[in-house]
């Protein structure tokens, strides 16, 4: 016993020299140190407190869904350690770089490479038909390569079917081998089978991976195709038209950044058929568009201002999407080139509001009805909602945290022993405005501040230390929030 109370003590005096050098410590520094001291003073840890707390506040809406419409990109995953197969090509890890487009093996590696260094997920398109092929087909033979139901859309949907009360609609390109892997209560329209399936490479490192001088900071994964079938969203009108028969609750849309492989005059002939195949949805109907990695700054504006943006209800996207909108479109932090470590929590904010506030609906009637905004990054998530449409939002966020653990641990309940905390306790809540310093607690799982017509929650992340799988998990993070969701009547 006296030896605990002396370790105590002496941590005690320890954090308090800390302090008094550097009063300027991070907050998931002096976070992991107070976490630290209640261990050894036998108290409850902050990951267990958490745990706990989001059980309490994860309840279902008042009105929850009964049927959900997912589209357009769908594909089968072939998910494969990264390291392994670029050595079973015969490539040697060098520089890295960031190819827009990939041509060649050569493009594969440095590309790889270059988001590997920063432990950053993203997504290319490879534009050599035979190449990719070769490629694909080693990945596929590879020993230990595993097939699973790939596509944003499809993820999307194979999450959601998870809820025995939904009835789901998948629209996108199913070929055999993805039909045979879709949950069986998907309902899929004929008009949506092919012949044959369209492929993805997944290729995964885990935290601390090394590659010669290469070391992953942690687990993500790089994702590459030669996708013709979603790179056109070929089956968007099948899905607009599905939509009339199944009188859907809610319509998920993803997919949009696969048009980046298409060449510039396609890009936009097919984007402005895309707009009005989404006009026809029916304005009650309310619309999430699930986004995805992308690096062509014209077609994100585009997206953003004069096409897709203005017919949405709510958007999900990480921390490189967030910034990559800001960065297209000038938009606040927008000389910010990349995250440093875990996203700064105002910036962030700030982010969103712009976002919203751009595209908020005028005295005049212009603008849109982009209402709700759910940012995920690896060590917390903020849902973001104009007040006075979207109810649930403290568990809708919880429960996306929640299954961001389970699902990347691959376990039923949040394993204490298998995660981590890495976001940060003490923040500010904008960097460009007037702003107010936030502490978290683990006994109030969901902290929630307000600027303007818009309300803010935020919830920390418990990281799984050794994740099964990373792909898909932006996905059901939030599929999980959407299911938990509530939009009020205006």
């Amino acid at each position: 016993m006296w030896g605990r109370a002396l370790c105590v003590a002496f941590f005690a005096l320890a954090v308090g020299f800390l302090v008094y050098r550097d009063p300027e410590l991070p907050g998931s520094t002096l976070g992991f140190l107070s976490t630290f001291l209640r261990s050894l003073q036998g108290a409850p840890s902050f990951e267990r407190a958490l745990a706990s707390a989001w059980d309490v506040v994860i309840v279902a809406p008042a009105r929850q869904w009964s049927k959900i419409a997912v589209g357009v990109n769908a594909c089968v995953d072939v998910v494969v350690s990264g390291v392994k197969l670029l050595q079973a090509l015969g490539l040697d890890p060098g520089q890295g770089k960031d190819h827009k487009v990939l041509r060649s093996k050569q493009d594969l590696m440095e590309t790889f490479v270059h988001f590997m260094k920063m432990g950053a997920a993203a997504e290319r398109f490879f534009s050599e038909k035979q190449a990719f092929q070769q490629i694909a087909r080693a990945a596929s033979e590879y020993p230990g390569a595993e097939h699973y139901v790939g596509g944003n859309a499809a993820l999307i949907g194979q999450k959601l079917a998870s809820n025995p009360n939904l009835t789901v609609l998948l629209c996108g390109p199913i070929g055999p081998k993805l039909h045979e892997l879709l949950d069986e209560h998907i309902a899929v329209p004929p008009a949506s089978l092919q012949d044959g399936d369209e492929f993805h490479i997944i290729l995964e490192y885990k935290a601390d991976e090394d590659w010669g001088a290469v070391n992953a900071p942690a687990a993500n994964r790089f994702i590459f195709s030669h996708d013709v079938s979603n790179g056109a969203m070929n089956m968007l009108e099948v899905f607009v038209s599905s939509l009339e028969e199944f009188q859907p609750d809610l319509v998920v849309l993803s997919g949009l950044h696969m048009m980046e492989g298409q060449s510039r005059e396609m890009r936009e002939k097919r984007l402005k058929e895309a707009v009005i195949s989404l006009s026809d949805i029916p304005s009650d109907i309310p619309v999430h568009l699930e986004l995805a990695s992308m690096v062509d700054n014209e077609l994100m504006k585009n997206i953003m201002y004069q096409q897709v943006f203005p017919l949405l209800n709510s958007i999900g996207l990480n921390e490189q999407e967030l910034l990559f909108i800001s960065q297209s479109a000038s938009g606040p932090h927008s000389s910010l080139a990349s995250w440093n470590g875990v996203p700064d929590v105002g910036i962030v904010s700030d982010i969103i509001y712009w976002i919203l506030k751009e595209h908020e609906t005028t005295e005049e009637g212009k603008g849109s009805d982009l209402t709700r905004i759910h940012f995920h990054t690896l060590a917390y998530h903020i849902l973001a909602t104009v007040d006075g449409f979207w109810g649930n939002q403290r568990a809708a966020l919880a429960a996306g945290a929640q299954v961001a653990g389970t699902q990347a641990c691959d376990t039923e309940t949040i394993n204490i022993d298998h995660v981590f905390l890495k976001a940060p306790l003490e923040f500010v809540t904008s960097r460009t405005a007037e702003f107010s310093k936030i502490s978290f607690s683990p006994s109030d799982p969901v902290s929630i501040w307000h600027r303007g017509d818009v309300s803010f929650h935020f919830t920390p992340v418990l990281i799984c230390k050794d994740p099964v799988r990373t792909v898909g998990l932006g996905d059901a993070i939030s599929a999980q929030a959407l299911l938990y969701t509530e939009m009020t009547l205006q």
